[in-house]
């Protein structure tokens, strides 16, 4: 796979970014995280599958989940620019795990603005079987490493308008972020799942309330279990030097989403 993909970052679109995470008012610098509402897949509603994601090789199993990424942020993306997202596959390695066939697939993005790389990603994508549905799965107890204990710490309660906020900034169409009866009876979720990616950028946009805008130049996440709509969740963040450890954790104390990031 090798495909390229051209985008603009308009004033608007990041003045709606900015209001998704409640911080309105002039915006005169593109936030770090905003690239993954540019250059996004624009599949015709009739290709989409299911689940609501594009139904683009029925080799691959069926349900989605963005694993994990690997930013580098090498220059921020101008307002008003044009860019190029070229993107490429890195790697393919297909597991056998307790729900079925697990397929996990590494991509390599690389965002330029004239000519010159502004955002290098590595992003892993976890494709896997429908599970048996029997019932709505409970709600964790507890799972994952304790979440580190820093002096960054913010709590918020995902709403379903954030969630749906996002999906249209990222024209994202999977079903497990909007549609209830789909998430619970279906997947088999408790509720409406927060997106991946959007729990990094409240990350990305803790590290900018303490530090500044486009501080970053490394940032990387991994997702660990799910978080849900109307539950509440914990950013938390501490720095070592020039080296930041970052969390989101659920209201049990799980770590929800890890993350590490360098500053410039």
């Amino acid at each position: 796979m090798d495909e390229v993909r051209a985008d603009r970052l308009t004033r608007s679109l990041a003045e709606r970014f900015a209001a998704t995470l409640d911080r309105p008012g002039p915006v005169n610098h593109a936030p770090q995280g905003i690239h993954w509402c540019l250059a996004t897949p624009e599949a015709a509603t009739a290709w989409l599958g299911p689940d609501g994601h594009a139904a683009i090789d029925p080799d691959l199993p069926p349900r989605r989940m963005w694993a994990s990424s690997e930013v580098r942020f090498l220059a921020p993306i101008p307002i008003e620019r044009g860019i190029e997202r070229r993107s490429r596959l890195l790697d393919r390695i297909e597991k056998q795990g307790s729900s079925g066939r697990l397929l996990f697939v590494t991509l390599e993005h690389v965002i330029s603005v004239a000519g010159e790389p502004a955002i290098e990603e590595t992003q892993t994508i976890v494709y896997r079987e429908p599970a048996a549905i029997t019932a709505p799965a409970p709600r964790p107890v507890f799972a994952g490493d304790l979440p580190p204990d820093g002096p960054w710490r913010r709590t918020i309660v995902p709403s379903p308008a954030l969630l749906f906020r996002y999906s249209a900034l990222t024209f994202n169409s999977h079903r497990i972020h909007y549609d209830l009866p789909y998430a619970r009876d279906v997947e088999g979720y408790p509720g409406l799942v927060v997106h991946g990616p959007l729990m990094a950028t409240l990350l990305l946009d803790l590290a900018d309330r303490e530090l500044g805008s486009n501080r970053l130049t490394r940032f990387a996440f991994r997702a660990q279990q799910p978080a849900f709509a109307g539950e509440p969740i914990t950013l938390t963040g501490k720095r070592d030097g020039d080296v930041l450890a970052l969390a989101v954790s659920n209201a049990n104390g799980g770590t929800v989403m890890s993350a590490n990031a360098t500053i410039a």
